[in-house]
């Protein structure tokens, strides 16, 4: 039973669940993939059918942001923790180490996917990174051959919300891959040529205004997180 953020459902899962069923997900035969919705991307679901559609669609749905955690708190259906998605990821990439898995990147500026490549090899050893192709693509198919040609058991789609959704709920299968995972600006951490918030802000729910302060003009972006709780307050008013 999954619970519901202003139409989003959310799977009630600790960090260490989700790596756990991230895993059960990629040996259990067939194509399935992961979201990681922050507040940002439910106001975008709640604009779009068509991304609310994708993000529902998926196979885990994680709550990456403390605003997710807060609101469902607000709504009376409360969630375990937050699970950031880049730590989604790094939790993941140490179990596939661990058992040989492969993975393609996707996303993010040329020659980014190709640094964190070769860094998350470093990292994680026993990860084999099969592949990789930045974001700037305008046909799915060559992407799509190119993935199932390298055989890759999972995939990190960086292509930011809701386009990575979207391209994952119609290419999955295409792919061959076990398991999908939309992950937004992960690559650009993966390669250094990001920094997450530090410890202290991410701890106090304040890595938002971090990444406002060091890019400015995500400001419209950040619109979106007053927006969400002013819509959770209504939701809470009308049940």
């Amino acid at each position: 039973m999954r619970i519901d953020v202003l139409g989003v459902g959310f799977d009630n899962v600790t960090m260490e669940e989700a790596v756990a069923r991230g895993l059960d997900l990629i040996h259990s035969g067939g194509t399935h993939y992961v979201v990681t919705p922050n507040p940002e991307i439910v106001e975008v679901c709640r604009e779009s059918q068509e991304a609310m559609s994708a993000v529902n669609g998926a196979d885990l749905v994680i709550a990456d942001g403390i605003g997710v955690v807060k609101g469902a708190a607000m709504l009376g259906t409360p969630l375990k923790q937050k699970v950031p998605g880049i730590e989604f990821a790094a939790n993941l990439m140490e179990k596939m180490a661990s058992e040989g898995l492969s993975l393609f990147l996707l996303g993010a500026k040329p020659g980014v996917a190709q640094t964190a490549a070769v860094r998350l090899q470093e990292e994680h050893p026993g990860l084999r990174v099969v592949g990789f192709h930045d974001g700037y693509f305008q046909y799915d198919g060559p992407i799509v051959e190119e993935i199932r040609a390298s055989g890759a058991d999972v995939v990190f789609v960086c292509l930011g919300a809701p386009k990575q959704e979207l391209w994952m709920a119609k290419n999955g299968e295409g792919t061959g891959a076990k398991l999908l995972c939309g992950l937004g600006g992960s690559l650009d951490v993966f390669a250094g040529v990001a920094e997450r918030a530090p410890k202290f802000w991410s701890d106090h729910g304040l890595e938002w205004f971090y990444r406002l302060c060091k890019e400015p003009k995500r400001i419209g972006r950040m619109m979106k997180l007053p927006l969400f709780l002013v819509h959770v307050k209504q939701e809470m008013r009308r049940r």
